[in-house]
């Protein structure tokens, strides 16, 4: 990236919004802090969840400006379209005019948004979680260079906002903090630090972290089922409230 191809004026622009970025932004705000920065009709932040059965995939978990439905239900493995090669090549990507370049099945039709598109990868202390999208208008000129550096630079700023918030989160519970240095020091023994984690990968070690402390402390299978079915039973009371 060379940061000397942006031009002055969009870098202070750029200094001056994430100083007034307030700490309690959520990620949507970010997204669209990011679109309003380059110029973009649309910018969607896509994250890998836990793994499971099979491959990793990202999902939209936050976006700006419009969206064809199946962007917003994608599952995008490494490799598959723009965003999936971005994530397998840990490098940026910027198309000019995605019906000339090898891109063009990709294309949306009948939306808002032009045929120009830049990518960049989330890095969070220096795995890649995620990358970051963005479209121009339909009537607006193409990305260059230039909105290209400058979405590296977000999605750099992006990667320390998740891994604080995440870390915000699990200092704020013990149990959580307990768990999570348990389970690194089974998978890595020597390890003793909060590493970032998807959410979903947190509720399973949080999950697997109960069970264990429940069989520990003499409580057998019975117990335990009763514990799980109070969990139920409170996550139903509070989508009950919910709505």
């Amino acid at each position: 990236m060379q940061a000397a191809s942006i031009p002055l004026i969009r870098l202070q622009a750029l200094q001056q919004a994430l100083a007034c970025s307030p700490e309690q932004d959520s990620l949507q705000d970010q997204v669209a802090l990011a679109a309003g920065q380059i110029g973009a009709a649309s910018c969607s932040l896509m994250l890998l969840g836990s793994k499971g059965e099979g491959e990793s995939r990202m999902s939209i978990h936050a976006h700006h400006g419009p969206l064809p439905n199946a962007a917003l239900q994608a599952a995008i493995r490494r490799g598959e379209g723009i965003s999936g090669r971005v994530l397998e090549s840990g490098s940026a990507l910027l198309v000019a005019d995605i019906r000339a370049s090898e891109f063009a099945s990709f294309a949306w039709r009948g939306t808002a948004l032009g045929c120009s598109f830049v990518c960049a990868p989330v890095h969070v202390e220096g795995r890649i979680v995620g990358v970051i999208n963005a479209a121009n208008g339909k009537d607006s000129p193409p990305f260059d260079e230039a909105a290209l550096c400058l979405l590296q630079l977000i999605a750099s700023f992006l990667g320390r906002y998740l891994e604080i918030h995440h870390l915000r989160r699990l200092l704020g519970s013990r149990f959580a903090q307990l768990a999570l240095l348990q389970e690194s020091a089974e998978e890595q023994p020597g390890m003793d630090r909060l590493a970032y984690h998807h959410p979903e990968q947190v509720a399973k070690i949080l999950a697997r972290s109960f069970f264990r402390e429940m069989h520990r402390a003499g409580f057998g299978s019975p117990q335990i089922l009763a514990a799980a079915s109070e969990l139920i039973g409170q996550l139903h009371r509070d989508i009950q409230r919910d709505h």
